[in-house]
């Protein structure tokens, strides 16, 4: 592998301080974007491109379009979601992220992310609902509502009271 920097690959603009697993996509429109990201026979590496343009896109019609494949079979895919609407720090996001937490059905890892994009959007709404979960069954799910609630905290206060 060659040590040089190749620019033209690399995403121009890095709002996100994240290595993604995929470059965002150059399709811009997003319902095309969409209906990528929500192709169960397409390549999860395309699909994962769209993820990541429609977070860079930003906005109520993009996370509705993320939001959209939590239908998906796949758990890879769900779980990227939570986390990039977590990433994106956008309320708009809240009854989405809610709805993947307090589906008892829903894979594990999908809700503990979830649980953990609550708290990093960081809109006290979420507080009663990561309460509520905070004894789960699911051990990876209570602990990631504790990691929220104490991230929702420091991002409200900036500081957490046991510092």
């Amino acid at each position: 592998m060659s040590s040089e920097n190749n620019d033209e690959n690399k995403p121009q603009d890095k709002e996100y301080d994240s290595i993604d697993p995929a470059p965002p996509s150059k399709i811009r429109s997003i319902d095309e974007l969409k209906t990528v990201l929500c192709n169960e026979n397409g390549r999860m590496f395309l699909r994962m491109r769209a993820l990541f343009t429609l977070r860079n896109i930003g906005g109520p019609e993009a996370i509705d379009a993320l939001a959209s494949s939590f239908g998906s079979a796949s758990v890879l895919l769900k779980h990227e979601v939570a986390y990039v609407l977590g990433q994106m720090q956008d309320s708009y996001a809240i009854d989405a992220l809610i709805e993947r937490l307090a589906d008892p059905n829903e894979d594990s890892i999908v809700r503990h992310e979830a649980a953990e994009a609550l708290g990093a959007i960081g809109d006290t709404r979420s507080l009663g609902v990561l309460k509520q979960y905070l004894n789960d069954d699911c051990v990876v799910v209570s602990e990631s509502c504790e990691v929220a609630l104490d991230l929702l905290e420091w991002t409200s206060n900036d500081s957490l009271e046991y510092e």
